[in-house]
């Protein structure tokens, strides 16, 4: 599978979503793994391979690729906070709009820009049109 820009982008930004996510859970990073574990299972995100952490989570929120299961899980729980997270640049941009996708199965670009969170949808436009892009090249392969 060839990796496109887009692709590439939102892999680079899923740390940052981890890292969001730490930032913004009010609780100590144990629990917030915890937390993101339990979340992905019951949401149908994914199955941790082992029960991550605290240092696990700072480890995904550097440089470090995260799993597929926590970035779904940190785009599902920013997406319901009170402080209404945006992203912060491009990259960011990419990471949410790809896990957004990927959470729900919507029928076309409109369903999946309308059913955004109102303080996401500018923030997100341009990356969740390149998402659904993206994601429909996949679907004719």
């Amino acid at each position: 599978m060839p990796e496109t820009s887009f692709y590439a982008k939102a892999m680079r930004g899923t740390p940052r979503l981890v890292r969001r996510w730490l930032m913004l859970g009010q609780d100590a990073p144990d629990r917030l793994a915890m937390i993101l574990a339990d979340t992905s299972r019951l949401a149908g995100f994914g199955e941790p391979q082992v029960e991550p952490d605290g240092r696990c989570l700072r480890e995904w929120s550097s440089d470090c690729q995260p799993p597929l299961w926590a970035a779904r899980t940190a785009v599902f729980l920013l997406t319901q906070m009170p402080a209404r997270p945006t992203p912060d640049d491009e990259e960011e941009a990419c990471a949410w709009a790809y896990c957004w996708l990927r959470n729900r199965d919507f029928q076309s670009l409109d369903a999946a820009h309308e059913a955004l969170p109102s303080h996401l949808r500018e923030p997100l436009a341009k990356a969740l049109d390149a998402a659904w892009v993206d994601q429909d090249a996949l679907r004719l392969i």
